[in-house]
């Protein structure tokens, strides 16, 4: 397990990396539905929450796996059949570590995406680093899929758009029309927070931007992530403070080592084709890691 965070080498230092993709070949992957499991381990199964909640999810999501390509070199991932509103995971048949990973992303508008880490194969559990391109998104930030749903976010986005609405890049969202709005709790739970306008000035609408993710620390990982060169958040998962989190079991169910998967959100009662417009994908490129 790494202890010294300031002995690594510079995130953006590409001695170490290698692809995590053969060319043009989805070998040593697998895509898998978007099925959800408890809420938190050894918690009540979130089949339960939505019904408290009055959320009704997609149906039979293991007969709809998202569509992913890989050509060229751009790993592109979408809904099963666009519009249907099923989702999904593209996950590595490998597992990992403590890592540096890379990855540039290109996602339409609206489209709910992200990267897991530490993910289960048996289970949806797992830190995801958000790349929620969409209406009160997040990118950059994090998400506790089957660990409390714990949401730790520096900032949320909007779209700007014109006279008709049709979208013309980002914007801060607006906390009094938010549709999931980025509370002092979400914030207090990083450990580091990027601003909102150094990430707007970096972005590029409509073109490629850089994400890189550090994972460092064993069973309780130091989690890190920069978006085009910017440190945007930075999550200590063994000191994180959110409503039903366990570090402990956390450690437990996961472990130190878990798989990389990249999400195609579904379309639940909650967005609808704001999470996902119909027809929507997300593309990636340059995919690598540097293990440790």
């Amino acid at each position: 397990m790494i202890a010294d965070l300031d002995a690594l080498p510079d995130i953006s230092d590409e001695t170490g990396y290698r692809p995590l993709f053969k060319p043009d070949s989805l070998m040593g992957w697998t895509a898998i539905p978007r099925v959800y499991g408890d809420l938190y381990p050894g918690g009540p199964p979130m089949s339960e929450v939505f019904a408290q909640r009055g959320v009704t999810p997609v149906e039979d999501p293991e007969a709809h796996l998202p569509r992913w390509t890989l050509s060229d070199g751009v790993l592109t991932g979408g809904q099963s059949e666009p519009g249907s509103g099923y989702g999904g995971y593209l996950i590595s048949d490998a597992d990992f570590g403590d890592f540096d990973f890379a990855v540039e992303v290109r996602p339409d508008w609206p489209a709910d995406t992200g990267v897991m880490l530490r993910r289960r194969r048996d289970d949806w559990a797992g830190f995801q680093v958000l790349v929620d391109h969409r209406p009160s998104g997040s990118i950059g930030g994090f998400f506790g899929n089957g660990l409390a749903s714990f949401s730790a976010v520096p900032f949320s986005i909007d779209a700007r758009t014109d006279e008709t609405g049709r979208p013309l890049g980002l914007r801060a969202d607006a906390p009094e029309t938010s549709l999931e709005p980025v509370t002092p709790d979400k914030i207090a739970r990083l450990s580091l927070a990027g601003s909102v306008e150094d990430f707007l000035d970096a972005w590029r609408w409509k073109g490629w931007n850089e994400l890189r993710v550090r994972c460092v620390g064993g069973d309780l990982p130091v989690i890190t992530t920069w978006v085009n060169g910017n440190l945007t958040a930075q999550l200590d998962t063994a000191t994180l403070d959110s409503p039903l989190y366990d570090a402990t079991a956390v450690a437990r169910h996961l472990g130190a080592r878990g798989h990389i998967a990249f999400e195609v959100h579904d379309n639940d009662a909650a967005l609808g084709t704001s999470r996902w417009a119909p027809g929507a994908v997300c593309r990636w490129r340059g995919m690598r890691i540097r293990e440790y």
